[in-house]
């Protein structure tokens, strides 16, 4: 371990995990480089943060000379311009015209905050429904909506009263799906969550008392896990028919990360309330949410807003994370590397594992998730350490071993390529171990 990176142990909060012992001190598109002057392939981009690749030169101008325009336009103070320029920018990529206006705050779990505030105080109700799985934050609200792990919540009790959880379709890991899974598959595990969901509000948290279900269309720390098409269009019934707001947390999942801009844009399902952060601006401190306006009109003012909310550095690099996705066809690009990487990985990686171990290999876009089923604890780990020690920096998620794969939407082929023989160099060396 460097002597910085024993310094940032010694004076920096135990509480933070951290995957490697690294100093950075500098990054571009897809590398990042230690203080020690060694470069790494970075498929973490930040937990899916920086998704135009680190420095873009669009984004770097756009902060640059907002920097030296206007740094701080309080937004119970001013309207400013840069936000305003984001909305306009935002509106025509939305899933539906309905989603029209927004509410900008810092992080994700601010944002999650914020759509719960909301949902509680335009519908009159207070529960809320997760799901198994489901990460959305480890602020103190927020810690009660995650039950992707219980190190988020642990020990700081009580935690936020009226949350119940569901079973999420999870089916890989469904003893049913294991049992038979030509009988007992995606979809038919999509219907009995459906039906577990509907028990939820028979037993627990009746509709009269739940303001809304809150999803990860694409669940992220639970293991990039995709629900099938049925139950995401039978949760907007069941909300519908029930007068309970659908919540979409959009965070990791938006912006490109699954190939169209918002993941909920694959199941043809509008949510009434959407979060967004991460990938908004591309490593700059910015989140948001979305509904439509007699909703969001429901609040009186003064009931919302934040020191640094929609910070106007901020809105110049998410308005030019949004030209980038238009100058240089991100979502092309994330579509044609998607396939690049899922064929290659269900092709080869099967051959470099031991017989009892099996491979799943899912997600959407490049939000890729790669589950080793069988496989005993600690091998998804194992994994990202050789990976690091051939110079690229992976992921683990989840409490089953399981590989995250979040490389920027503007990686080239050539670097696709790369990243693919790093990751499956490093599995078959894992696997050699064993």
């Amino acid at each position: 371990m460097s002597k910085l990176a024993q310094f940032g142990k010694r004076h920096i909060a135990r509480g933070i995990g951290r995957s490697t012992e690294l100093v950075i001190e500098k990054a571009k598109g897809t590398y990042v480089w230690s203080t020690e002057g060694k470069k790494y392939l970075d498929l973490t981009t930040g937990i899916g943060v920086t998704n135009t690749g680190h420095c873009h030169p669009t984004v770097v101008k756009a902060v640059q000379e907002q920097a030296a325009t206007l740094t701080h336009g309080q937004v119970n103070i001013f309207y400013q311009k840069p936000m305003l320029d984001l909305i306009e920018g935002l509106q025509s990529k939305m899933p539906h015209p309905s989603l029209d206006t927004f509410f900008f705050w810092n992080s994700g779990s601010e944002a999650v905050e914020a759509a719960v505030k909301l949902a509680r105080h335009a519908t009159k109700k207070q529960n809320i429904i997760v799901f198994q799985g489901s990460y959305h934050g480890r602020t103190m609200g927020t810690m009660a909506l995650t039950t992707s792990k219980t190190i988020y919540g642990k020990g700081f009790g009580p935690l936020m009263p009226g949350v119940h959880v569901c079973a999420y379709p999870y089916f890989q890991q469904w003893a049913a799906h294991k049992a038979d899974p030509v009988k007992f598959n995606a979809e038919w595990c999509g219907a009995e969550a459906l039906h577990q969901l509907e028990l939820v509000l028979k037993q627990r948290s009746d509709p009269e008392d739940t303001a809304a279900i809150l999803i990860e269309p694409v669940q992220g720390e639970g293991g990039y896990v995709v629900p099938p098409q049925n139950f995401m269009k039978g949760l907007r019934e069941i909300c519908d028919k029930n007068n309970i707001l659908l919540i979409a947390d959009e965070v990791q999942s938006g912006f490109g990360r699954t190939g169209k801009m918002f993941a909920v844009e694959h199941f043809g399902v509008t949510p009434d309330i959407m979060v967004m952060a991460k990938g908004i601006a591309s490593g700059y401190p910015l989140s948001a949410i979305v509904s439509r306006k007699e909703l969001m009109d429901s609040q009186p003012p003064g009931t919302m807003g934040g020191t640094y909310s929609g910070n106007a550095v901020a809105c110049a690099a998410a308005n030019a994370t949004l030209k980038i996705f238009e100058d240089e066809k991100l979502l092309e690009n994330t579509n044609a590397r998607s396939e690049q990487f899922f064929s290659t990985l269900r092709a080869k990686l099967p051959g470099l594992l031991p017989k009892d171990i099996q491979v799943d290999v899912r997600g959407l876009g490049l939000m890729i998730g790669i589950e080793f089923l069988n496989a005993p604890k600690g091998f998804a780990t194992s994994v990202a350490n050789e990976a690091l020690d051939k110079d690229t920096l992976v992921l683990t998620t989840s409490i089953y071993e399981t590989l995250r794969l979040i490389p920027p939407l503007n990686i080239t082929k050539e670097e696709t390529d790369l990243a693919l023989e790093r990751v499956l160099a490093s599995v078959e060396a894992a696997a050699k171990k064993l």
